[in-house]
């Protein structure tokens, strides 16, 4: 006669085909992964390439550089026009100036033609194409121009009576640019507009520029250089403490140290922090697998002795035995294979779900095995914790299965009674005797069990117990003060909100 379903394979029917399909490749996929082996297998000497995005130092360097670059070809133009416009303008100054002593030492001989009453200071306006001109002109007046000019005449664009100085270039000169400064009065006793013109070859101020031009390059090119040289050192002093790090982490890997102790900067210090809470993390994984392995040997150990020995006494219960110790064996497997699950999964931090519906899927599947008993589920509807549906269908299952099977027929469930609280609360309630204060602790060691006369193996209530510790919840027994039998108190994380 084939045993009963146990309630670990009727809630499995429960959880949708997509969750299970996870747990088992569909047969078809072997030879597919099969065919990869020998690629996997070539490729696995060598550790694959990490994807990068460039050198962090080399885009600092290039953006310090192309700022440097654009701040000194500004600086240095805005710089370039304004010591180009001084020196013109103190250029134009000096011409200024000599227009100004010829119209005051301008005067008017008897027939009307004009003289200096004294000679002006520069004695390049005496000397044949000096580069240094004057010129006064008069309607119906012969130019009376500077010995400099010897036998040439400025000619002026500007018709009529020009009152204010007039700057400007002229090039009617072949091969010698001038700058030429006019303006027109009326000496006193004269009715004639007299025009008086200075004019000076640019080539001096012209070199000036020049040669101002060419320090600013020179001094621009040096700080520049200067400037990407303490960009090139700031990047390397800066990025030092990354570096620091990957050499910490070489000693991790290569000494067996597991935390990284170097002072560090600010900056650096919180990845620091999420790299030693990361191995934190992973030596915490690694100390509960070697725990888990542990517990699992010692956990088979008795069985694999009580098999041996009937194997060895030809004992006549032999296959009784083989399938007593068997089931034991099938329980701590899954036992540890649960707690296994829920540390990947609690790894993820990405779990949610519904504790109406896991219930009401695992209340659906103990109502098969128990169609005597009496299930009632009330509480919030919308209330969801930080687990994976599998594990809290685990831990549902066991705490319901417990209360259907030893209770008097009446299984009462809440889902979140204390809506205020930070943990989200499951009471699971029974109508049975209940059990008594001081061996209610004993009930969650592996193996414990307080009535031997029904089926089990103790592993149940540990089982929720410790996937529950994983996920940062509780588990305590209590009187139910409705029912009068067992309360189970189920606290568990509740799940971010959505955003």
């Amino acid at each position: 006669m084939s045993s009963p379903p146990s309630v670990d394979s009727v809630i499995a029917s429960t959880i949708p085909t997509n969750r299970r399909a996870n747990s088992a490749a569909p047969a078809g996929e072997a030879p597919a992964k099969a065919s990869g082996a020998p690629a996997e297998a070539a490729s696995a000497g060598a550790p694959a390439a990490v994807p990068h995005t460039g050198s962090l130092s080399r885009r600092m360097i290039l953006i310090a550089a192309g700022w440097i670059t654009i701040l000194l070809l500004l600086g240095g133009l805005a710089l370039n026009r304004t010591l180009t416009n001084l020196l013109n303008r103190q250029f134009d100054e000096q011409l200024g100036y000599v227009l100004t002593a010829m119209i005051g030492s301008a005067e008017l001989y008897p027939d009307g033609d004009v003289y200096f009453t004294r000679p002006l200071g520069d004695q390049r306006f005496l000397e044949p194409n000096s580069g240094v001109y004057w010129q006064i002109t008069g309607e119906g007046h012969e130019p009376f121009p500077s010995q400099s000019l010897w036998d040439r005449t400025l000619k002026s664009p500007v018709k009529g009576f020009v009152k204010e100085p007039l700057y400007y270039d002229s090039y009617q000169f072949a091969g010698e640019p001038l700058r030429v400064v006019e303006r027109s009065v009326m000496l006193p006793g004269s009715k004639t507009h007299w025009r008086f013109m200075v004019a000076s070859a640019r080539s001096e101020v012209d070199q000036q520029i020049a040669n101002v031009r060419a320090i600013l390059a020179w001094s621009f090119a040096v700080l520049g250089i200067g400037l990407f040289l303490m960009a090139m050192l700031q990047t390397w002093y800066g990025l030092s403490p990354l570096r620091r790090v990957r050499q910490a982490i070489a000693h991790i890997r290569t000494t067996g140290t597991n935390r990284v102790t170097d002072p560090l900067p600010l900056e650096v210090q919180p990845m620091v922090e999420e790299l030693n809470a990361l191995l934190a993390h992973s030596e915490q994984q690694a100390e509960e697998a070697r725990t888990h392995a542990g517990n699992l040997a010692h956990a088979l150990k008795t069985p694999l002795t009580v098999l041996t020995n009937a194997a060895s006494a030809h004992s006549p219960d032999l296959d009784c035995t083989v399938l007593r110790e068997a089931t034991v064996m099938r329980r701590q497997v899954d036992h540890h294979l649960a707690r296994a699950r829920a540390v990947g999964r609690r790894a993820t931090g990405l779990a949610r779900a519904n504790v109406m519906q896991s219930a009401a899927g695992v209340e659906g599947a103990v109502a098969r095995l128990y169609p005597a008993v009496r299930f009632d589920i009330d509480g919030s509807k919308t209330a969801e914790v930080a687990l994976e549906r599998q594990d809290l269908d685990e831990i549902l299952g066991n705490l319901i299965e417990n209360a259907a099977k030893y209770g008097g027929g009446s299984v009462f469930v809440t889902v979140d009674p204390e809506p205020d609280e930070a943990l989200c609360s499951v009471w699971i309630e029974d109508d049975g005797i209940g059990i008594p204060q001081e061996q209610r602790g004993d009930l969650f060691r592996r193996g414990a069990r307080l009535d031997t006369n029904k089926p089990g193996t103790g592993l149940g209530l540990a089982i929720v117990r410790d996937v529950a510790k994983i996920y940062g919840g509780t588990v305590d027994l209590d009187e139910s003060e409705d029912l009068g039998g067992l309360l189970v108190r189920l606290r568990l994380p509740r799940a971010p909100a959505v955003r």
